[in-house]
């Protein structure tokens, strides 16, 4: 069925449509029928709201794709507060209460995990960006449907929405902000992104649970694209889906000036966007077109040009770091054990081809030569501890010190690297200052801050 026919009453321009039906009030009825019947402003006013387009099905068209998104998002935020180590109080927040999971070693392999992780949860949550805001002007007439509450069952509805508006609302801006290096907000961002997040996945699963049949049905109705299809001139109303000045189909329409194809492929396009100018934050070669980042698209040379969140100036770290630099080992029965570079370079190397991704979604990949963790703790006398403490020269800031589990630390790959190449096995080069010179810790899987740079000394802890 095409929808070039007139409009049948009530649905095309909002003749003939009747006045609430009474028995849509729940207790108490006098109180929510006296204020329906209260002269109302706009926003209230249902006549404020003319856009032909509105309906279930676009609504639920937006709502699949989020559906889909989401869960995606609020897994994968979730995995990145496990992989800091809340074990260790080292995730932040620390003290979550009745939310702590069970105690439990984030794991090394596949070494690609933390960047998987944390790559969609920020790279998915900005493509989603589009999509959530164009779900959100679908459904603004029922955000300022008057009367608010019209029974208990809706009031529960509304706790919902406000949670899940707000907490989607307050995540994004939120975190954005940290990705830009923006914290004019004035309170700790992990603290709060991480409530935040709670509160959001309250109202996203009430409100899924209430909306569901109600997302299905509207995809049903609209198959096998009936609304798709129309053009602009084609396109009218979809049937009225409510009581009047609750619904989400206009009472008196404007004349539509694109189609509800035109609309989705443009949230479309927005998505595609956002994800063309963020890939190359992740992506090497496609860094050129990383126009969003905060730092620039240059932070080195050679091997050494890859991404840094902090720099030694910032750090406190002088150019003179190196000289008379010694690792301190502790945690042995022969006390403590200084190794100096040279004494670092004499023993044996190795080389390993790691990621190194950060909790902003940025991530690059290379080659990385130094000493086994595991080789250390064997020469601090510790061949099997169960964690260690890594101490970084740097004085201050918030990632100076991180205690690593017993799998992270024994894992063949995690060294203390002296050296980085390209991701191709190219020239390896000294560690710039920048990026931790003399040593600094890397470990698969583990999220770029907990990478140590200028570390100082390591105490290998036993059970």
């Amino acid at each position: 069925m095409t929808s070039t026919t007139e409009p049948a009453p009530g649905q095309g321009r909002g003749e003939g449509r009747e006045a609430p039906d009474e028995d849509g009030y729940g207790f108490p009825r006098p109180l929510w029928r006296g204020l329906a019947r209260l002269p109302v402003p706009p926003p209230f006013s249902a006549r404020t709201w003319r856009s032909p387009l509105r309906g279930r099905w676009l609504t639920s068209v937006f709502g699949l794709v989020l559906l889909i998104g989401l869960p995606i998002v609020i897994v994968t935020g979730f995995l990145s507060w496990l992989a800091y180590g809340p074990q260790f109080g080292q995730a932040i927040p620390a003290d979550v209460g009745y939310l702590r999971p069970p105690p439990l070693e984030w794991p090394t392999s596949p070494s690609w995990l933390y960047r998987l992780t944390q790559g969609l949860h920020v790279g998915l949550g900005l493509v989603l960006v589009p999509v959530i805001l164009a779900k959100l002007w679908s459904v603004v007439p029922k955000l300022f449907a008057w009367p608010p509450v019209r029974s208990p069952a809706q009031l529960l509805e509304r706790i919902s929405l406000l949670a899940l508006v707000g907490g989607i609302l307050f995540e994004l801006v939120t975190g954005i902000m940290n990705i830009q290096y923006d914290y004019s907000f004035g309170f700790d961002f992990y603290t709060a992104h991480y409530w935040g997040a709670w509160v959001f996945l309250a109202g996203f699963v009430t409100h899924v649970l209430i909306k569901l049949p109600v997302l299905v049905r509207a995809l049903r109705a609209g198959a096998p694209g009936r609304w798709l299809h129309d053009s602009a001139e084609q396109t009218v109303p979809e049937p009225p889906d409510d009581e009047a000045g609750h619904g989400l189909v206009a009472t008196a329409p404007s004349a539509p000036t694109m189609s509800r194809r035109a609309l989705i492929g443009t949230v479309a396009g927005g998505s595609a966007l956002v994800a063309v100018l963020s890939i190359g934050r992740s992506v090497d070669p496609l860094r050129p077109l990383a126009f969003l980042s905060p730092r620039g698209r240059s932070y080195g040379t050679g091997p050494n040009e890859f991404q840094v969140n902090r720099t030694a100036f910032a750090a406190g770290i002088g150019p003179g770091v190196g000289d008379g630099y010694a690792l301190v080992l502790t945690g042995g029965p022969a006390g403590e054990v200084r190794l100096d570079r040279a004494a670092l370079a004499a023993m044996p190397q190795h080389t390993a081809v790691l990621p190194i991704a950060c909790v902003e979604g940025w991530s690059t990949v290379r080659t990385w030569s130094g000493v086994r963790l595991r080789d250390l703790a064997a020469a601090a006398g510790v061949p099997a501890p169960a964690n260690a403490f890594v101490a970084s020269l740097e004085r201050a800031g918030p990632f100076a010190r991180v205690t690593l589990q017993g799998n992270q630390v024994l894992d063949p790959d995690s060294l203390l690297a002296l050296r980085v190449g390209d991701a191709d096995g190219g020239p390896m080069a000294d560690l710039s200052l920048d990026h931790g010179f003399p040593a600094r810790v890397i470990v698969p899987a583990l999220p770029g801050v907990h990478n140590t740079k200028w570390v100082g000394s390591i105490d290998f802890r036993r059970a």
